[in-house]
């Protein structure tokens, strides 16, 4: 009975403790120094080691002015902990007073402290980053790095909060040379200011400083950072000449160049894409890569052919079956051939033969569900939404948790929708929001605003079923058909909710059919009617994309980049916008 006492005592003591930290912080947060200090004084009196309630502590004498209060809780402390990091508190307290003589020598003294235990250097530059005192935290790391410690990647950062980009590539790139281990994480640095509406320059910078170090030093290691840098640019071609020059030296693996071709084609670059795969076929005798090559080259020519061209392709795939075999490797391709010959020679039950086929071969855990998900793809494209609903639920108990699942749930959501089950949709699609893979996520929000906009505009969801169904021809790829039911949703709910997703959908179905004079039609009415709707980004942005690479008139691509720079900067799109805008003006970095 004493221990249930003192338990009870002790969740007690920890939730009054925890609702004094908040109001604590409440305080501090709303500018009340005055109670915030008596708050912190009272959590510091019970937990005397806690060091962020020590600073708050003295960062609430300081705004209240009480700088020799601090000065003596500072020293008391340093008395008792030894810490380096407070000479720097000491130091900015004289700095607050305006005695920068006095600051300078307590600074000075902590960057002693790192000569004397290089480990301090962690609390003491940290002080420094806080009191955004980069000048001494650089130092910092300086001196530490002079006793053969290594702190390249943090004084390449802070190279870069300094605004000294040459000497943050600098370092950056020579520690990825000497530790390769760590260029993952210099590159996503890198990266990041990269897309820094601040540094106009720093592209060009990093490109040069590549160069000259590929130029030098003959090591694969600098082609390979090259490569990198020009996937980041979507310079697909430049990146191809280095993975040339390295497959050249090094001609064990094309996988790279595999992968770079699948990059190209996510970017619709089919001309690289074609270029660097065909490199590929031409080079290797390895069975994967063969098949993973032309998987990728005959969905790219699926993505883009015409009616006519069908028969042809069929052929192709035919061929390419019987050069490489069925069996598991071949896979890939023969789910290939099974959606083309469902979707678009309109044969699902030739299609379902195909993969059940598959099926019987010896497959492994994923290779069974990408089987399965082919299969559920063409009963729903035959109106089995029962069917096809048992499958992709299959997929999500049998790989829980795995990106291939989230696929699955996604399509079965779909499912829902496309039967116009609306209540059980919208609860999956609200679930995939948040899913891990973006893509996913942005998809599932599309259609959970898509279905809960329009539920709170019309109870009854009579438009949403007429658009629904739109959707469901789309998904059959009964394209003209789908043209048909959106333009009667446009004309039954002129003025309504649905009226701008509907010119999106249509918008996108016009570009497919490669007519981008009806498709710009279609965003301009967004653009024109519902500016201050959720599509209008999108609206802005595809129009933008039709003029710069379809219709080859960047001086109309332009302002609406910029649109979306100055306007969204929420959008999706801003950071491809913000990029393109840079390159129509003629920024050098790029």
């Amino acid at each position: 009975m004493k221990k249930i006492f003192l338990y009870i005592n002790l969740f007690f003591s920890l939730v009054c403790f925890s609702q004094n930290e908040q109001l604590a912080q409440y305080y501090y947060d709303k500018g009340d120094f005055e109670k915030a200090k008596i708050s912190y004084e009272e959590l510091l009196e019970n937990l005397p080691q806690n060091t962020q309630y020590f600073l708050r502590t003295i960062d609430c004498y300081q705004q209240l002015q009480q700088f020799s209060v601090a000065e003596k809780a500072i020293l008391d402390r340093l008395d008792k902990y030894k810490q380096g990091s407070l000479l720097v508190e000491l130091g900015y307290n004289y700095q607050l007073q305006k005695n920068d003589v006095k600051a300078k020598i307590y600074y000075e003294q902590a960057l002693d402290r790192i000569k004397k235990n290089p480990n301090e250097v962690y609390g003491i530059s940290n002080s420094f980053e806080r009191k955004v005192l980069l000048e001494y935290a650089l130092k910092s790391y300086q001196t530490a790095t002079e006793l053969e410690a290594n702190f390249n990647y943090q004084i390449g950062l802070l190279y870069g909060q300094l605004g000294n980009q040459e000497m943050m590539i600098n370092t950056f790139l020579n520690e990825a040379y000497a530790n390769p281990q760590n260029s993952i994480q210099i590159q996503n640095q890198l990266s990041r200011f990269m897309v820094d509406e601040g540094d106009a320059n720093f592209s060009e910078i990093l490109r040069k400083a590549l160069i000259i170090r590929a130029q030098k030093n003959q090591d694969i290691f600098w082609n390979r950072y090259l490569s990198w840098y020009y996937v980041q640019q979507k310079e697909f071609e430049k990146a191809f000449i280095q993975e040339k020059a390295i497959y050249k030296r090094d001609p064990e693996s094309l996988s790279n160049i595999v992968n770079l071709g699948q990059l190209a084609i996510e970017e619709d670059n089919q001309e690289a894409a074609k270029e660097i795969l065909g490199f590929v076929l031409e080079n290797t005798k390895d069975l994967e890569l063969l098949i993973q090559a032309n998987s990728y080259l005959i969905k790219m020519k699926i993505e883009k052919a015409q009616e006519k061209e069908y028969a042809a392709i069929n052929t192709e795939l035919d061929g390419l079956l019987k050069q490489f075999e069925i069996s598991p490797f071949t896979l890939s391709l023969q789910l290939i051939q099974a959606h083309f010959v469902a979707f678009n020679l309109k044969k699902p039950e030739e299609g379902k033969a195909i993969v059940k086929k598959a099926l019987e071969l010896q497959l492994n855990d994923y290779e069974v569900a990408q089987a399965k998900m082919e299969l559920a793809d063409i009963l729903l494209y035959e109106e089995k939404f029962n069917q096809a609903l048992i499958y992709y639920s299959q997929i999500e108990l049998d790989l829980k948790n795995d990106i291939v699942a989230h696929e699955a749930s996604l399509k079965a959501a779909k499912t829902s929708y496309f039967k116009t089950d609306f209540v059980w949709a919208l609860k999956q699609f609200k679930e995939l929001k948040s899913a891990n893979t973006q893509l996913i996520a942005n998809d599932a929000l599309e259609y959970f605003l898509l279905i809960n906009d329009n539920t709170v505009a019309d109870s009854t969801q009579t438009a949403l079923k007429q658009f629904a169904k739109g959707d469901y021809l789309l998904y059959q790829n009964r394209n003209q058909e789908a043209v048909t039911q959106f333009q009667m949703i446009l004309k039954n709910y002129k003025g309504e909710e649905i009226e701008a997703v509907t010119l999106l959908r249509l918008g996108k179905i016009y570009e497919k059919l490669g007519d981008f004079t009806l498709a710009l039609s279609q965003y301009q009415a967004i653009i024109d009617k519902h500016s201050d709707g959720i599509y209008i980004d999108e609206a802005l942005y595809f129009s933008a994309e039709i003029y710069n690479k379809k219709l080859q008139q960047p001086e109309k691509a332009k302002p609406l980049y910029e649109k979306i720079i100055f306007s969204h900067e929420d959008s999706i799109y801003f950071v491809e916008a913000r990029k393109k805008f840079r390159q129509l003006r003629g920024d050098t970095n790029l």
